[in-house]
């Protein structure tokens, strides 16, 4: 049956289900809004649907927690003693990768 339809047809009723499954969202949005009213403000992944939400309820900045891992700086260069300590770990590693791998195809 699915073999009649188009692709416009397929195109419109992917639509349609896009838009109920939409309003399905928004309304359950709404109702976890209505019994977690704080949530709102706090979740960053609400932050694009907290536009909407009135600015009495915002938490003030001063009340929100540092993030320490928020801002990140760049790794520390590794001087030669740490390059080489690296290296002889990954040739170490992959002998022992080749080695097993030996064993599995010649068994």
């Amino acid at each position: 049956m699915a073999h009649d339809l188009s692709p416009s047809d397929v195109n419109k009723l992917a639509r349609v289900g896009a838009a109920i499954r939409l309003a399905e969202l928004a309304s359950e949005m709404a109702s976890l809004r209505k019994a977690f009213p704080g949530l709102r403000s706090v979740a960053p992944a609400a932050a694009p649907l907290a536009a909407s939400a009135p600015a009495s309820k915002a938490v003030p900045k001063a009340t929100k927690p540092a993030a320490k891992s928020a801002h990140r700086g760049r790794r520390k260069p590794m001087d030669a003693a740490e390059r080489k300590a690296v290296s002889d770990r990954m040739i170490r590693y992959w002998a022992g990768r080749r080695k097993s791998k030996g064993k599995k195809q010649g068994a």
